[in-house]
């Protein structure tokens, strides 16, 4: 690696190379810029699980058997705290809509034409809550959720304020989607702002220098913009791209950025007190980190390409955008980065200008007194923190998964007020109804059709059966099934998996001959945490084989590679186990996503090594004229400091997600926080240090005295 990198670092430190490689990436981003815009090709209504899902193929015969019947539903909610709502009223307010003409709304039930029987079926018992489903065109996209139910709302509301105490709400995966749209939309720039705010009084409070803040941020905006770009160019390219996926993807970037920054200005500090010249001493400094800060991008880079190989699309959807993220993230750490501490020069370390000759302030005296209680007593200070992160790992024992979407909302959104509402009221399996498609290869007679209506009626978690279609040869029954209980619980899921697996039975014994396929968000939900759980599984094994190999690679040894990877493993596992707990605790998150800890794993695995390369590297290169014990003290003495600024730095970032009000990425970033602080101070400031002492042979003193 060094063949071709030396070459790259030695040209950016010169002042020509400088001049040019920042002048390239502005030329760069404002190229980009012209192109087009990232949030046209973010989507809400994001296929998640793969095509050949039970619940996804089942969609397909449906949409074969009833082509052009399956857009998005949605829950138009009429409550009435005080008394009664009166049907007269709900129907004015539904006249106000339909002659608004909203273009995407494909029908709405008009319940004046109803019999007083089947209306019943709409209307609570306290008569205080009336339901009217709706059904949103096919094929719409990110933008047109959110601007049919802002209309729709605008007009409803408009017409409910006419009547005393009437509320009107839209929900249902429909007004959900358009919900989640906006919240995406708002918190990504309030988690941008967040962002910059936290890294910016971090590293003037950390470093107390002006430009030491303003240029990794300087940095990371422009990568941040090339990037952004670069994913709207593949979204204009036929991408999909999450909305979840660019909020992460753009802390990634703000944390893999300032980090680099941190580790090249801390080495080209010390080479400004050693040489003249601020050419020379970033040309130093480059050829001493360059090869690890571009080793530990690539390593993340390597861990984020592995995703492609899971089947959950929300997963892959991250390879191809965190690929790209970190593939310009590894190039400006070794020319954009380097190329602006060089423009700077010593004016960067204001007021503490570094003087050649002058000694060096070290101001490491927290991590020289860990250096050396570790050196001294490795097996009491590894021990210690040993026994806290498999004491915290065990808790990973208790944990609790959430799938009910909406209530990862905040609590005033109005699709999960009109939720909430149709929970108390109805059934809860209105909420999100399932579709069950028998397919027959005889005609499935009315008589036939009841049968199996009520053969499905009979089971105690099933609270109604609706027959809603029959193909002209009547060889296909469409029916809508709610649940007698939340469609999102566990409970549901459980009984769901169940269904399915007894449902050949059920159609044995009515002696029909074919086939049954279950849709909906229940059916998706028993897809997903079956995928998630295959998904856990391969990146796991994947990701520790690829890491390993990698770090065999960078050290050229077997031994050191497997106490870096073993000893971020025990860190993932002691941070899941005790966020799970502080979530809980602090937040009052009992229960989490199951996207969390995959989340998880990913960024403290792939961010993790960064610190144990950084270390580890500058100890290889100590040991030469040290020994394993003096060299690893001397590492972590001199890497101590930067290491910690930078994870307090890193955990701080992850932590601004705890500014959006979607529950999963609240959980995930506090999760990630407590873990990166776990690895900062204690795996790599204790445990780490403290195997190797305890396993490396001190053979390398001897040669050298030698």
């Amino acid at each position: 690696m060094k063949k071709w990198l030396y070459p790259v670092t030695d040209w950016v430190s010169t002042k020509r190379g400088m001049w040019i490689t920042i002048i390239a990436w502005l030329v760069l981003m404002v190229g980009l810029s012209a192109g087009p815009r990232l949030g046209d090709y973010k989507v809400s209504n994001f296929q998640s699980l793969p095509d050949d899902a039970a619940s996804i193929i089942a969609d397909n015969k449906i949409e074969e058997s009833f082509p052009n019947e399956q857009g998005t539903p949605g829950i138009l909610v009429f409550h009435n705290d005080s008394g009664d709502v009166k049907i007269g009223e709900v129907n004015k307010i539904l006249e106000a809509i339909e002659d608004e003409g909203i273009k995407g709304i494909d029908r709405i039930v008009d319940i004046s034409k109803l019999p007083p029987k089947a209306l019943e079926g709409f209307t609570s018992e306290d008569g205080s809550t009336v339901i009217v489903p709706m059904e949103l065109k096919k094929g719409l996209g990110n933008k047109d959720y959110s601007e049919i139910n802002d209309r729709a709302s605008e007009v409803g509301n408009k017409a409910a304020d006419s009547f005393a105490d009437m509320e009107f709400y839209i929900t249902g995966p429909a007004g959900i989607a358009g919900d989640a749209t906006k919240l995406f939309e708002q918190a990504d720039v309030v988690l941008l702002l967040a962002t910059i705010v936290i890294v910016l009084v971090l590293l003037i409070v950390i470093y107390r220098s002006p430009l030491l803040a303003f240029i990794p941020l300087l940095a990371t905006i422009i990568v941040y913009q090339v990037v952004n770009q670069c994913v709207a160019l593949m979204g204009a390219a036929g991408l999909e791209i999450n909305n979840s996926t660019t909020s992460i993807m753009s802390i990634l970037l703000f944390a893999a950025v300032i980090d680099y920054s941190l580790f090249v200005f801390s080495r080209y500090r010390e080479g400004l007190y050693q040489v003249e010249s601020k050419y020379t001493a970033m040309k130093n400094a480059m050829r001493a980190t360059g090869e690890p800060v571009f080793f530990a991008g690539g390593t993340v880079m390597a861990a984020m390409l592995i995703l492609f190989f899971a089947e959950f699309r929300d997963y892959q959807n991250f390879a191809p955008v965190f690929g790209l993220a970190m593939f310009f993230i590894m190039l400006a750490s070794i020319t954009l980065v380097p190329a602006l501490f060089t423009l700077f020069g010593r004016k960067a370390f204001w007021p503490k200008v570094p003087k050649y000759g002058g000694e060096e302030e070290l101001k490491h005296t927290f991590w020289k007194s860990v250096a050396r209680f570790v050196v001294s007593k490795p097996w009491i200070s590894g021990g210690l923190t040993g026994i806290f992160l498999v004491v915290t790992a065990l808790n990973v024992m208790n944990i609790e998964f959430e799938f009910d979407t909406v209530k990862k909302f905040p609590e005033d959104l109005p699709s999960r007020t009109g939720y909430e509402i149709v929970e108390f009221q109805f059934d809860k399996g209105e909420l999100a109804p399932t579709t069950l498609l028998i397919e027959s290869n005889e005609a499935i007679t009315p008589e036939k059709a009841d049968e199996i209506k009520n053969e499905w009626e009979r089971l105690d978690e099933i609270a109604s059966v609706r027959k809603s279609g029959q193909t002209e040869d009547n060889t296909a029954v469409k029916y809508s099934v709610a649940l007698s209980m939340n469609p999102y619980s566990k409970d549901a899921i459980d009984f769901m998996e169940d269904l399915v697996g007894s449902t050949p039975e059920m159609l044995s014994e009515l002696s029909v001959d074919g086939e049954a396929y279950y849709a909906g968000v229940t059916a998706k939900l028993v897809d997903e945490s079956n995928v998630n759980n295959r998904d856990i599984v391969t990146i796991v094994i994947l990701e520790t084989v690829l890491i390993l190999g990698l770090l065999v690679a960078l050290t050229r040894a077997i031994k050191l590679p497997l106490y870096m990877v073993g000893t971020i493993l025990l860190s993932y596992v002691s941070a899941l186990g005790l966020g799970i707990f502080l979530v809980d605790v602090l937040f009052g998150f009992d229960a989490i996503s199951t996207r969390v800890p995959v989340y998880a794993f990913i960024f403290l695995v792939a961010l993790g090594v960064d610190y144990n390369i950084i270390l580890v590297s500058r100890f290889m290169e100590e040991r030469k004229t040290h020994g394993v014990r003096k060299g690893l003290e001397i590492a972590m003495m001199n890497t101590g400091g930067v290491i910690s600024s930078a994870g307090i730095i890193l955990a701080a970032t992850f932590a601004a997600l705890t500014t959006m009000p979607i529950a999963d990425l609240f959980v995930f970033g506090f999760m990630v926080a407590v873990g990166i602080l776990m690895d900062t101070f204690l795996v790599r400031g204790v445990l780490l240090p403290a195997v190797i002492l305890a396993f490396e042979k001190d053979h390398q003193t001897s040669h050298t005295k030698g």
